[in-house]
This record gives structure tokens, sequence and C-alpha cells, in this order.
């Protein structure tokens, strides 16, 4: 399980996770945890810091760029540019010959290239489509890049499949329909098939038909 947010609270324990994965600390993807964890939790120094007084007892550091496996599956965290008092990390997934790179909140990849070259899908950040929520504070980008932006990145890098969760107000208040089709379209101008991600929606990747569950929340 990717990130645990607060409204998982009662009810992540009943998916009886083996591990769960953090991709940084702030409540909407980490205070589920705040009763403690059944299973190891894998995060950053920075991410466990602000999650310190938790009852957990397996806590595994993960730290950049040096790849850990969870059973068959393969993590490698890239550092993203999204908050200063909550460093984010995306990550590489690899299982099988299918690959995928997560990151639900983020305002740019500092080494995109590396992150998302060779990759069968993309989980992006869904909090706008188009409108920027991306500033600068203290020489640093935070925020939310949009979904146009984000595919522009794949269709820069070669990504042919990109999906986005996390979805901010102005997308799960609208027309599911119409807001579907808009990020089809803009997908289809950078050669990406874009779709938005919704509840209990399953993804399969490669001839190895690798399945991988995506639950969505605002």
């Amino acid at each position: 399980m990717i990130d645990c947010g607060a409204d998982w609270l009662k009810t992540f324990r009943k998916i009886a996770p083996t591990a769960i994965v953090l991709t940084h600390g702030h409540g909407d993807h980490a205070f589920g945890l705040a009763q403690g964890a059944p299973c190891p939790v894998y995060a950053t120094e920075e991410t466990f810091a602000l999650i310190d007084n938790y009852p957990l007892d397996d806590c595994r550091v993960v730290r950049p760029r040096l790849a850990f496996r969870v059973g068959g599956v393969r993590f490698d965290a890239f550092p993203v540019e999204h908050s200063l008092r909550a460093p984010a990390v995306g990550y590489r997934v690899r299982a099988d010959r299918a690959t995928f790179f997560y990151v639900p909140d983020l305002a740019a990849i500092p080494d995109r290239r590396a992150a998302l070259c060779g990759i069968d899908l993309y989980v992006g950040d869904g909090a706008t489509v188009v409108r920027s929520m991306v500033r600068t504070r203290d020489h640093t980008l935070i925020g939310h890049a949009p979904i146009a932006a984000q595919l522009a990145w794949c269709g820069e890098e070669g990504v042919k499949r990109a999906v986005f969760t996390h979805c901010g107000s102005g997308i799960v208040g609208s027309d599911g329909r119409k807001m579907a089709a808009r990020v089809r379209k803009l997908g289809a101008a950078h050669g990406v098939e874009a779709s938005l991600a919704h509840d209990g929606m399953t993804v399969e990747m490669s001839a190895q038909r690798l399945t991988t569950e995506v639950i969505t929340t605002k």
C-alpha cells in the first residue's frame, strides 16, 4: 500500500497490507498511521520525523535513489519538489517487466529523465487540470503541478500512459465525464493515453498483466 492518509485511519487494516510505503508526511498521506500499523512502514527520515510520535513497530528508512524491495516489488525513491515542511518523494516501482512511477503530490521532478525513462505508466498529481498551483518559497518550488504540465513531461520522456489520482475539488466536484474527456484530449496532444483515476480502479500493465489498484481520495 502506497500512502495511508487520515481518511484511512479506521479502515486500512481491512486491506491487510503486507507493507506501507509513504511518499511524504502530510496528513492526507501519512496520518492514517496515527494508531500504528500491522506491517512494516517504509519512509524517508524526513517523513518519519513528522510522525515520530506514532506507535510504529517496524520503521524502515528509505534513502533516495537507493532501491529496496518489498517482496518481489522493487521501489526506487526520487526526491520531488512539493513542500518544505514535508519533503516528498515519488516512487519508481517495478515488478516483473512492468514499471510505473507514482507521485500523488508534486510541483516538479528534479531528475525527471531518470525517474520517467522507460516506464509503462505514470500515476500523477490530480490537484488541478490546467491551473498551476506552483509557487516559489526559499528558492524552491512548492505546491502542485497541473495535469497539463505533467502530461507535457510524459510526452517529452516518451511515457505513453498516465493516470491522475489524488484529485482536487475542481475535478471531484465537476462532471466526471467532461473532466475525463478533457484529460484525454490533453493527453492526446502529447501522445499520451491519459485518464482520471477512480476508487477501485484496476490498471493492467505488460504481458504479465501485473495488476495494481489505484485508490483515490480528495
